[in-house]
Order: C-alpha cells, then structure tokens, then sequence
C-alpha cells in the first residue's frame, strides 16, 4: 500500500508522547536516610487541562462486555479559585476515575521539620492522586527497608487504579487497561528496586512489608461484575518475593469470609457476601513475627483487625493457601453494612498488649464531628481479648472545614479521621504516634483533598478516657493544593549499601509481561548514565556515553544490545535478535556501577501497541482506498486548543471506498501474518499486513481493514494478538 513514509511522520510523534522520557526532580538534596527521622509518603498532582477533555470517554479501554458509557464533564485542571473546573468532578460519572501521579518521600523530623526529599522517578513507579487508600510505607521488621505499592504506569495516565493487572484479565471490567502493581523496596542509600506482580486487579494495592525475604500485601481487587477464580485469588493478602518474573501469578494469603463468623443476632453463621470482597483490607503491620491487617470500608464484610496466621509465624509461600485469617478477640464482628461500624485503617503495637487503631470515619461530611469511633482508638488486650480503652480525637477537629490556599473554599475540606499510623514508646512512660488524616468535602472526590500529618502523645499504661482526656493533636503539617500525604514511617537503617535495579518493560506497553528478539524495550531506574548524554544519530551504538546493555538469555549466551536513548532514569534499547526465549537478566553498565534485573521474560513475539495519550489513542493512521483506486491517507488524531492530543474521527468514506488502519507497534515481527488476529469493537478485522515497519529498528506494522460497520460508533476498542499473545488494547474513534 505505499505507507511507509506516511508512517515515518507518525512515528515521529509518537515516540515525542509515548516514549516515557519524563523524569522525577533532581535527586541533588537527598543524601540518604537516618532511621531517627520520618518518612512521610506524598503524591502531587501533575496534571493540566489536556490530561483529559470535556466529553472524552470514560473510561478508556472499555471493552465491549463491560459496561461503560460516561463521558468526563470536566478537563484536566485542578479546582483553583473563580475557576468552575473540577476535574475530580468526572468521578461522579466514571466510578473508577483516577489520575497516575508521582511518588515522594519527605524524610522529617519527629518534630516535623522537613530534611530531603526523595522523589521515585515516575518511570519506575506511580500512585493515583485521588487514591486514598494506597501508598503507605512500611519500614521491614529489621530496620533496614522501606515498601510501599504503586503502579508501572505512564503518569497522567486515566483509572489506572481499577485497571487489570497483565497477567490475570477481567472482561466485565471497564477499566480496560492493564499496568503492573509494583512493590516498591528503598534502602537507607535511597536505592530503589521495583518488583512486578500481578496482584489486585481491577483495584489497588495498599500496602506492603518486607520479612522473611517475601513482600507481605495488602489490598482489593475486582472492578467488574462477575467473580472469576484468577480475580479472586489476586486480593486481600498477598506474598510476592523480591525481584520475580513479570509472569508470577499472585500467590494469596488465606482467605476470610463472613461466614466463619456467628451473626450474634440469631446465633447462626452469617450468610456468605460477594466471594472476595471480605478480604478488602487496608492497613498491614507485623509484631513480634506476626502478621495483622485491617478492613474497614466497603459494604462487604466486617470492619475489623485480623491476625494472619499463627501468633508468632509468619506466612511462607509454601503454606499461604492454608494460611487461617481470624478477627482479634474482642474487636468488632458487626458487618460493615450495618450501623455502627467501626473504620479501621492503620495500626501500631506498642507492646504486646497494647494496640493503637486509626479509624478513617465513614467517609460522609455529617457524620464525621458526631463520630465515636474515628480518630485513634486504644486498645487493651486483658485476659485473652482485647477491650476498647478509649478513643482520642482532640484537636483532630472532625468535621470542621479548614482553609487551604490557593483553594476553593467551597471544597474545603475537614478532617473526618485517620488512616495510617506509627509510633515509638518514649523513656518517660509515654508513646508518641504520627498520623496521616482522612477527609470529608464537597469535593468530586474526596481522596483528592489536601490532609494533614498529626501527632499526638499518649501515656502507655493509662486504660481510661479520662486520663487522657487532656491529650491532644497537634498539626505538623498541612498539604498544599494539589497535594496529599498518604504514609508514615520511621526512616531505615544503614547496614550496607543498597543496590538499584531498573525495571525493564516492552517501549510499547508498560503491562506486556515479555519483551521479544527485535522488539524495542525500555530500562527504567536511577543513574543509568552519568551526565545528560547528547543525541543518538546514525548507526545504533552497544555503549554511549560510557553506558551499555547486555542480555544473557536462557542459555548462558550473552548479548551486546543496540541503544536508542540513554539518560540518568531510562535507556531504550533493541532486543538482539539472536536471544533465547525464557528467563534472562538484562545489566545495565556505567563507568559508575553495574546494574542488573533478573528474571525477565523474554518470547518469540510479545505484542505491544504504542498509543499517542493517556487514553489509548492509537499511534497509528488511516490510508483511504477509494474505488478508483487513489490512495489518502488521514491522521487518527489533532491537537485540541489546549495542546492535547485527541481523537481525529475517521470517516468511513463513502460507500466503495476501503478504510486501512495502519497501527504501529513492536515485538511481533517474529509472527506470521496468519497467526495475528485483531478485532475493532469486537469485530474481527482481516489483517492484511503484520512485520517490521522497514524504516526503524524494532518497529512494527499491522495494516487492517476496517469494516463499514463500524461508521458511528464513536470510541472503539482495537485488540491484537499473535497466536495466544495479547497485546495492550488501544483505541480509536470513527464518527
């Protein structure tokens, strides 16, 4: 069909939008941590106006057997003063509406005096901004690592927080995509290394721990209408080990349902509820080698504090399944639906009979200054079951709206409890805690708003409310606009230097659990070059700029990879085409240090579309066949007056004419053209071309046929596959 060079335009522009090159702020002010600071965990929103248009679908990706249908009400710009655009707004039309953005962690004093700042470079990891429950942090019971959960995720990137994770797949979920969860570890060094899992798909991982060399988890999962057995087995607990192969399936931990519960009111079992979503638990911590979690939202189940296992025996990956998930004695077995109860979220052992729970409220602006529960609840465990000593809100000043600058009053928002916690027992007798605040607003949503970090000191051996009733909060820092607090923890130790290790994910998509021989791949991580390395021009070099990349593949073989892009946070390069399919390492090499990641998968083809936004707008173009035979060829998308990249409708022509769909891609050159299937709307296309591009190393091409069938249907979903690989859906729009 005569498309190259049409495609070299094209391409041009997708890889200035799609290749990922954004980075994190400079690192220059953090020079490690010191374990006795704090660690506060922040997210800043980094959108604009062209992070979504009004009247753009939501969500993106969704698949025809899902239900789906909204369209977003408001742009991208966060509320400011004598603006009415909210775009927290589009949650009241899209469920599962959220932004990607990126990750800092604020090391502080106990006293709340900000030290340095580490910011995760958002090629690594990402965390939604509106998120409420994600991203606390969790020092390792050693005292030597941080953990925490985000997404491998573009940032600015729409419901990714509902996404399916790769490897386990809802149709009935509307939040089409698929992104990694990863686990995030850091050292004292500030080093970072990022494990994928495919844990809490259609939902969000909250939290994770490191002990006993395995990731303990704790989340949700299913954003669809059915309840598949994979879906299922990626929620509540979760164990992962450090550094696996993107293709691990999630490894649950137990499971809890009601029905092991007796309802006291008629003495009998409860009946069972939605089959997983008893385990939508929240916080995590481990005392003395045990593992405790709580749930304290959603109508399913009960809001409660449970204990994972054996006291004093943490779960192993060999006896997970079996592992038993019991409520504390003495703590809440009232069914989340029913008045009265409780939301815990994070917790903190004092000592072994001495609990502190952080109640969040229930989330509604006028329940939260009447609450008898939110806030920080002190438990006492006496003879066997834990009893409910008292619960300290002074100072907290639930349900009173506070002013934020730069804000618009009208969403001022209040604090209506807390979420994640920690603490120290101090040498005169007493504890001191820090915690993050929950909100309550007017907001669109109010995981968006700015909190707060407070801290509250308590006497340890008092067990009455009136001993404590002259304790009281005290604000130590207040997030601006456009800002969130989300963890707490005391900073880690140093015992020896921390390695990095990049993540190594397809050019194309950031959720293929493969790269492929002759496929474009990126590597993401910290110091992967020294400097700012100039342009590549020319032949592809192995070594630029003093860095180089080396695959060893299944066989002990060990190869020279062709650069495209170097620089301190991501290096894009060609998978040779001699490599050997199944688990290699990829080293990444600077005159400064050695780098590896292990355990990579690499396939005979991994399908990956490149996409031109947020919202899956295929890198691609149309060539219009009319029935004399003169070939025009149309672009997919244009550039709104905002500077956004949108949809371009495509015309079906009028009748005679053939409509091409011209989609690039890489990682299934290897394919035969027989074995690549793709489907627009649900519909199978006839493919009439799939190899390499011709013009770019690591390119690929697919030419389809679009039916005439498809003229008003607006957004529409395109799949590809090769044999039983399939690649990241993409869209496209045809008026």
């Amino acid at each position: 069909m005569g498309i190259e060079q049409q495609g070299r335009r094209k391409w041009v522009v997708a890889v200035l939008i799609s290749c990922g090159c954004g980075g994190a702020a400079a690192q220059s002010n953090f020079t490690g941590f010191s374990s006795s600071n704090l660690v506060v965990t922040r997210s800043v929103y980094a959108g604009d106006a062209t992070t979504i248009g009004v009247g753009q679908e939501i969500p993106p990706i969704c698949p025809v057997t899902a239900a789906c249908g909204g369209k977003a009400t408001d742009d991208g710009r966060y509320p400011a003063p004598g603006i009415a655009n909210n775009v927290w707004n589009n949650a009241k039309v899209d469920a599962s509406f959220s932004i990607t953005s990126p990750i800092f962690l604020d090391q502080i004093t106990p006293q709340g005096a900000l030290i340095n700042t580490l910011a995760l470079p958002p090629s690594l990891l990402v965390t939604s901004l509106n998120s409420k429950s994600e991203l606390a942090v969790n020092l390792s019971p050693d005292g030597t690592a941080l953990t925490l959960v985000g997404y491998v995720a573009p940032l600015n990137a729409l419901d990714v927080s509902n996404s399916n994770s790769p490897g386990v797949y809802d149709p009935t979920n509307p939040s089409g995509g698929s992104y990694f969860r990863g686990i995030a570890q850091i050292g004292a060094n500030g080093a970072i290394q990022v494990t994928l899992t495919n844990t809490y798909t259609g939902n969000t991982g909250r939290a994770a721990i490191l002990a006993n060399g395995l990731y303990f988890m704790a989340g949700n999962a299913n954003n669809g209408s059915s309840t598949p057995a994979g879906v299922i087995a990626s929620t509540g607990v979760q164990v992962a080990v450090p550094g696996q192969a993107a293709t691990t399936p999630p490894v649950p931990v137990g499971n809890f349902s009601i029905a092991q519960v007796k309802d006291p009111a008629t003495g009998e079992p409860y009946g069972a509820d939605k089959v997983g979503k008893d385990d939508n638990f929240r916080g995590l911590t481990i005392f003395n080698n045990t593992l405790y979690v709580t749930k304290g939202s959603g109508s399913n189940g009960i809001n409660t504090v449970y204990q994972v296992g054996a006291a004093g025996s943490l779960p192993s990956a060999a006896n997970a399944a079996n592992t038993p998930i019991t409520i504390l004695p003495g703590f809440p077995t009232t069914l989340a639906k029913n008045a009265g109860a409780s939301n815990p979220f994070g917790i903190w052992f004092a000592n072994g009979s001495t609990l502190y729970v952080a109640d969040e409220g229930d989330g509604v602006t006028a329940d939260a200054a009447a609450s008898k529960t939110a806030g920080l609840q002190k438990w006492s465990l006496v003879s066997g079951t834990w009893q409910l000593d008292y619960v300290l809100q002074s100072g907290l000043n639930l349900g009173q709206p506070y002013n934020i600058p730069n804000y618009p009053p009208s969403l001022n928002p209040a604090t209506g409890g807390l979420r994640n916690v920690t603490g120290r027992i101090n040498g005169d007798g007493t504890v001191t805690i820090w915690a993050v605040t929950s909100t309550v607003s007017a907001n669109g949503d109010s995981g968006a708003d700015p909190n707060r970090l407070v801290t509250i000191t308590d006497q340890l051996s008092n067990t009455g409310a009136a001993g404590a009733a002259s304790e009281q909060f005290v604000t130590l820092r207040s997030a601006n606009a456009g800002e969130v607090l989300r963890g707490v923890a005391f900073a880690p130790a140093s015992r020896g230097a921390t390695a990095n290790s990049p993540v190594i994910l397809s050019a194309a998509n950031p959720g293929s659990m493969a790269i492929a021989p002759g496929s474009l791949a990126f590597a993401f991580g910290q110091n992967l070059a020294a400097g700012t390395p100039g342009e590549i021009l020319g032949v592809l070099p192995t070594t630029f700029a003093g860095t180089s990349v080396t695959i060893t593949d299944a066989a002990a073989r060990s190869f020279a990879a062709p650069l495209l892009f170097v620089s301190a946070e991501q290096v894009t390069f060609l998978v040779p085409a001699g490599v050997a399919s199944g688990l290699g390492t990829v080293i990444i090499a600077t005159p400064q240090a050695i780098q590896a990641a292990s355990n990579i998968q690499i396939s005979p083809v991994a399908p990956a579309l490149f996409t031109l936004n947020n919202a899956g707008l295929a890198a691609a173009y149309v060539v219009r066949v009319s029935s004399d035979g003169t070939q025009t060829p149309e672009q997919v998308y244009s550039v709104s007056a905002s500077g956004a990249v949108v949809p371009n409708p495509i015309d079906s022509g009028a009748a005679g004419d053939r409509v091409y769909l011209c989609l690039f891609g890489t990682g299934f050159q290897a394919a035969a053209v027989n074995t690549m299937q793709v489907s627009a709307g649900g519909v199978a296309v006839p493919v009439s071309y799939a190899g390499p591009q011709g013009s770019y190393p690591g390119l690929d091409q697919v030419d389809v046929l679009l039916p005439p069938s498809l003229a008003g249907k607006g957004s529409v979903d395109i799949q590809l596959s090769a044999g039983s690989a399939a690649a990241n859906p993409v869209q496209i729009t045809v008026q």
